[in-house]
């Protein structure tokens, strides 16, 4: 299963240069990401603009496939990448700043969404889990009755990429998926929760 993994934006908040490329305990945040998506059998392909010119030499360099996208937004260019791809299957889409999510998270999503008989699957996270919510994860929906946030990882169905699909609304307490990395106490909580928990530094493999 391809892992598309968005990395067109500019991540104007953190002001820290493209946001993918942002170091955290000496890795770049897409490092982590794309090594996750690796480690649960996956096929990592990076969607890249011309916001992100930096971001696509690093993935020439590291031999990581990648599409580039007109950078018109998360939506446009996840649907542009995929039509590029030319993938009729399910595939993940997942942003590109979700440091501590790891394969066993992957593996979870994969089996409850195999599980359903739906076209996608959305995770979500309770938002009292997500202690950054007013600035980095403004959108809240009640999901099995529980008041959540998106985590930034999806399943859709490539084969219809551009049409309203019917989703499994997948719910996770999971505090490593919360730490989706959009401001500068984002990242600070993320380099403390990677560094307490080196099982996550363990899975990175090959990137610097």
């Amino acid at each position: 299963m391809y892992a598309l993994i968005m990395a067109g934006g500019v991540g104007s908040r953190l002001n820290l240069g493209e946001k993918p490329l942002i170091r955290i305990s000496g890795r770049p945040l897409i490092s982590y990401v794309i090594d996750a998506f690796e480690s649960a059998g996956c096929e990592p392909v990076v969607a890249a603009s011309f916001r992100t010119p930096m971001t696509l030499n690093w993935c020439r360099a590291h031999g990581i496939e990648f599409c580039k996208t007109q950078g018109a937004g998360y939506i446009e260019d996840m649907v542009s990448a995929v039509m590029m791809l030319e993938e009729e299957k399910p595939l993940f889409v997942s942003a590109s700043d979700l440091p501590c999510i790891t394969p066993d998270i992957i593996h979870t999503i994969t089996g409850a969404y195999r599980s359903s008989t739906k076209d996608a699957c959305s995770v979500w996270v309770p938002e009292t889990l997500v202690t950054s919510c007013q600035e980095g994860m403004p959108y809240r929906e009640e999901i099995h009755g529980i008041m959540a946030c998106p985590a930034g990882v999806n399943i859709l169905n490539g084969a219809i990429i551009a049409k309203p699909q019917d989703e499994l609304e997948l719910l996770l307490e999971e505090p490593r998926l919360a730490l989706n990395v959009n401001t500068k106490e984002d990242l600070k909580k993320a380099g403390i929760f990677i560094k307490q928990n080196p099982v996550i530094q363990q899975e990175k493999k090959h990137f610097s």
